[in-house]
């Protein structure tokens, strides 16, 4: 006989799921359904395990509310009929496996309605003049030289690209021992690719500024035929057919791709299946995560430019410590097709260079959407190294200013911008609980990372202490969906609030770790870029895991002298006014060429 509405209702999901049902003929209803009767919740059979109002007074301690003794009785006596069988999707019978590329039904989107776009109208880039300096002697004044600088020798073949990979490719031996900073080294790949492209510029067909540039990559990019590992255990075996869109827009810009880069398990900090990656200023402390490899490598001068991915602060951090310029693109500008996914809303994938220019001359090879990344969007680029600054608004938080984590350097930072003519502008934000988004992070990561977790895979990974994955993984299974929704709604609310502080300012300088703005931005979307600022001196190695008095960290007397960084955060989509910004603070404070001593 044909199933009638209600007994679809008892063997689905979801009673609302019964609408998709052909009608049914009269002859068909059930002796007690009443003809034309809509279907209900609460009607299927009682599925799952037993639960009693003890089993709901525990929970509540959980989701933090408080039930009547009524309530608790008609929660815990229904519950099995009315409840448990959502879970069939993942607890059966009837399972449905979610594939690895499948996005979420919502998107993120940064740009409100409503709002006032300041997104550029066309793309313009133009890149610095040819300074027309003599290739050095030196092998390492080489190696440190910045993209902009030597794609000028690749083009005029001042050196070939095969010359500069084998640099490039002997500094990342020589110096990986020390840093831990590579999974896979591409050797022969590499100097294939350079090869060709030394016969490409040789008969004339230039690519562009980053054709023949070595690079490395965060190893949670995909590459054709080369282990992609997400520096995690369960993965150290896997090969990707193709290229993911990002490596893929690089081969076809002609770079050439020399090292697979460590990042934290999953993305999480600077502990790796190979070791901690360690941060090339001070060996005795790692080198921040989750983009700790490109940090490192870059830093040290091992590739000329990495790619990183930030979803809370994996380029920035990471960037701060190694003292290097670190670019997070406005959510949706480069496509994550083929990049490990641990928040479908939040990740971004950005250049890790030495230079502020190079974050640019990066970034217009890997911009523009992608079929394979539902989040990615269509956006220009405008970007002008020649262009002034005096004028520009600055905004800044007085009170951030006067308190840790900002140092003299954040403050000097504040006085050059009035230096160089710019306009400083005070903002304030309210004081709402921003950490509280990270109900979206642990809740999307947890869902990425499922099978794993529950397949109990997340065993394997070399960090279990109480703030590592496998442990988050498995308390976000207990979060509420409704406060999800809540954090969501909210996340829109602080959206508004950045719309009104970006409506008086062109970008923000900001203490780079501050927490408030790092976690704010991310999850806005909101473009940043980390530079080194200055030095500071430290008296303690620092650390991206909470304090385990069991394993206290290095002191140091004298102190040791590390760099520090500022970030300036910009208006959606205008990373170019950032950058431009950003070029003329890194003149003005004259650091960014002192290497990492040792390297």
């Amino acid at each position: 006989m044909t199933t009638s509405r209600r007994e679809f209702i008892a063997i689905g999901s979801i009673g609302l799921l019964a609408n998709a049902l052909p009608a049914q003929a009269p002859d068909t209803q059930t002796p007690n359904q009443t003809p034309g009767a809509p279907p209900a919740f609460g009607t299927a059979p009682a599925m799952g395990p037993e639960v009693s109002e003890a089993t709901f007074k525990e929970a509540e301690k959980l989701v933090q509310v408080e039930m009547t003794e009524k309530d608790l009785e008609q929660a815990a006596g229904n519950w099995r009929i009315s409840m448990a069988s959502m879970y069939e999707r993942r607890t059966g019978p009837r399972k449905v496996a979610l594939e690895e590329t499948l996005a979420p039904a919502t998107q993120w989107n940064p740009s409100l309605p409503g709002t006032v776009s300041v997104m550029p109208a066309e793309d313009r880039f133009v890149r610095s003049a040819d300074a027309r300096a003599p290739l050095p002697n030196d092998e390492a004044a080489i190696a440190y030289a910045p993209v902009a600088q030597l794609s000028r020798w690749i083009e005029s073949r001042a050196i070939t690209s095969e010359r500069l990979t084998e640099i490039y490719l002997r500094r990342l031996e020589r110096f990986n021992p020390q840093l831990h900073c590579v999974i896979t080294l591409v050797r022969e790949q590499a100097l294939a690719q350079a090869r060709k492209a030394d016969a490409e510029i040789a008969g004339g067909r230039y690519r562009g500024p980053l054709h023949g540039i070595p690079w490395g990559a965060k190893d949670l990019l995909d590459s054709a035929g080369i282990a992609t590992t997400y520096g995690a255990e369960p993965f150290r075996n896997r090969v990707p057919a193709k290229n993911g869109a990002v490596a893929q827009r690089l081969e076809d810009a002609g770079a050439v791709l020399v090292a697979k880069l460590s990042l934290g398990a999953l993305a999480l900090n600077d502990i790796w299946f190979g070791g901690q990656t360690k941060n090339p200023w001070l060996l005795e402390e790692g080198a921040s995560g989750s983009s700790a490899g490109p940090g490192a490598a870059t830093a040290a001068g091992l590739v000329a430019f990495s790619i990183g991915s930030e979803t809370e602060g994996s380029i920035t951090s990471p960037s701060m410590r190694c003292g290097v310029t670190g670019l997070r693109p406005t959510f949706g500008r480069v496509p994550r097709t083929g990049a490990m996914t641990l928040c479908w809303s939040m990740d971004k994938l950005g250049p890790m260079t030495r230079s502020v220019e190079d974050t640019m001359l990066v970034l217009q090879a890997i911009s523009g959407p992608d079929g394979g990344d539902l989040g990615s969007v269509p956006s220009k680029l405008a970007f002008d190294a020649g262009a002034s600054v005096p004028g520009l608004r600055v905004g800044y938080f007085p009170a951030w200013m006067k308190e840790a984590p900002a140092t003299d350097v954040d403050r000097a930072a504040l006085e050059t911008v009035k230096k160089l003519g710019m306009k400083t502008v005070e903002m304030s934000l309210p004081n709402w609980p921003y950490d509280s988004l990270n109900v979206i992070l642990f809740a999307e990561s947890a869902a990425a990372f499922e099978e794993l977790t529950l397949s109990h895979g997340v065993d394997q990974l070399k960090m279990q202490v109480p703030d590592a994955w496998p442990n988050t993984f498995r308390q976000s299974r207990f979060l509420s969906a409704v406060d999800f929704v809540q954090t969501d709604r909210f996340r829109r609310k602080v959206a508004q609030e950045m719309a009104r502080v970006f409506a008086d300012v062109d970008l923000l300088l900001v203490p780079a770790l501050r927490d408030e703005i790092l976690t704010i931005t991310n999850f806005t979307g909101h473009p940043s870029l980390t530079m080194r600022a200055g030095f500071v001196e430290v008296s303690e190695a620092r650390s991206d895991w909470a304090p385990d008095p069991k394993h206290p960290l290095p002191k140091f007397s004298p102190p040791r002298r590390v760099p520090h960084g500022v970030t300036l955060i910009g208006r959606l989509f205008d990373e170019g006014t950032v950058a431009q910004a950003g070029l003329a603070l890194e003149k003005a404070f004259g650091v960014a060429g002192e290497r990492p001593p040792g390297f």
